[in-house]
């Protein structure tokens, strides 16, 4: 029994002997320091911004116009697609001409028809006045002797007859060689106007620019007034919609800062027209902002129009010492030689910098840029 007990005493001893030896280790360990990481730091600070306003648009061309035919016809040839850069004056669009090609052969027939008898007129006209004059001194001389009575009444009165009727002659002569030139006139109208719709046979572009719709087809038949074909002069604007509360802070010639998301590309630009007339359902008005020259500027680009309207001062430290979890933004701020996190609230960006909207004062001291292994409750050393 004795040595039951002893046995017992001695495995207790050997036990606590086994556990305090580790456990003294651990302690040791534990004891040691870890190294504070050496970081660099930025303080949040108030900057004086300008207050921006934005407005969203469309961007549109500056000039548009819908081509349409002023002749009926059957459409023969499509002289372009849509994406074409077209030239002034080139051709895009031909109508059958079979109809016009016959009108125009009428009308010319016509008009030298009316020609061929222009000699014969003026021959008749000729005669009727030589007929006349011969008949005039004919008269002249029975006048003579009818005063010294060697002639009869009835002799002086057909000569003066004649003369009547030579005179009606010429007169009537005359008329029909202005008439023929009448019906000239009119056949040369006729063959000019006929040349004329024969020119809108050929629809031609009224300026120079890029197609952007096409709606007919070899075959289709071209009526007067319906389109055929869209094109947007070079040169575009944003015409942005703003609020009618800011009526009076814009106005013409005023820079702006336009951004495309659609082609990732800013512009500095400058106001160029108003439109004074307010929506009644969105309560808003049109600013036109021309935008420069770019290929790759297309209507319909959805745009985003910023307008200096004052100034602000607000909390601001730089965008990359911001770290974003999912919806959560956070900063590393030195406390006390200790890094702790902030969850912050973030606002516009200008730049480089950010605006703080909570969760910092001016003042603090923020980790920029956090090393990777740097974490909460993390002892820190800030550089000089």
């Amino acid at each position: 029994m004795t040595k039951k007990i002893l046995f017992m005493v001695s495995l207790v001893i050997w036990l606590v002997g086994c556990g305090e030896g580790p456990r003294e280790d651990e302690s040791a360990s534990s004891a040691a320091p870890a190294r504070p990481l050496t970081v660099t730091v930025v303080t949040a600070a108030v900057q004086q911004w300008p207050s921006i306003y934005e407005a969203t648009g469309t961007v549109r061309a500056r000039s548009s116009t819908v081509i349409s035919a002023k002749w009926m016809g059957y459409v023969r040839e499509v002289k372009v697609q849509v994406g074409d850069r077209v030239r002034e004056g080139q051709l895009l669009v031909a109508l059958d001409t079979r109809d016009l090609d016959a009108s125009s052969g009428r009308a010319e027939a016509a008009r030298e028809e009316v020609r061929s008898v222009i000699p014969e007129a003026d021959s008749a006209v000729a005669g009727a006045r030589a007929n006349l004059d011969l008949v005039q001194v004919t008269f002249k001389r029975m006048n003579e002797l009818y005063g010294k009575r060697s002639i009869s009444d009835q002799e002086f009165d057909e000569a003066s007859a004649k003369v009547k009727a030579a005179q009606a002659a010429y007169e009537i002569a005359r008329a029909k060689r202005t008439q023929l030139d009448a019906k000239l006139a009119q056949a040369d109208q006729e063959a000019q106007a006929t040349k004329v719709t024969r020119s809108y046979a050929e629809v031609q572009a009224p300026f120079a620019g890029l197609v952007t719709a096409k709606s007919v087809d070899p075959g289709n038949l071209a009526v007067p007034g319906a389109p055929l074909l869209t094109i947007e002069r070079d040169g575009y604007r944003l015409e942005a919609s703003v609020e009618e509360s800011r009526l009076g802070t814009i106005r013409a010639g005023q820079p702006v800062a336009v951004t495309l998301d659609g082609i990732n590309r800013s512009f500095d630009a400058r106001v160029s027209e108003i439109v004074p007339a307010v929506d009644a359902a969105s309560r808003a008005y049109i600013v036109k902002i021309d935008l420069p020259s770019t290929p790759a500027l297309r209507s319909g680009l959805f745009g985003r129009a910023m307008f200096q309207i004052g100034s602000r001062s607000p909390l601001t430290i730089p965008a990359g010492a911001a770290i974003e979890r999912g919806q959560l933004q956070s900063v590393f701020a030195v406390d006390n030689g200790v890094a702790r996190t902030r969850l912050v609230t973030l606002g516009e960006k200008l730049k480089d910098q950010v605006e703080v909207l909570s969760g910092l004062n001016a003042g603090d001291k923020v980790i920029f840029p956090a090393p990777q292994d740097l974490s909460e409750g993390s002892r820190v050393e800030v550089r000089p």
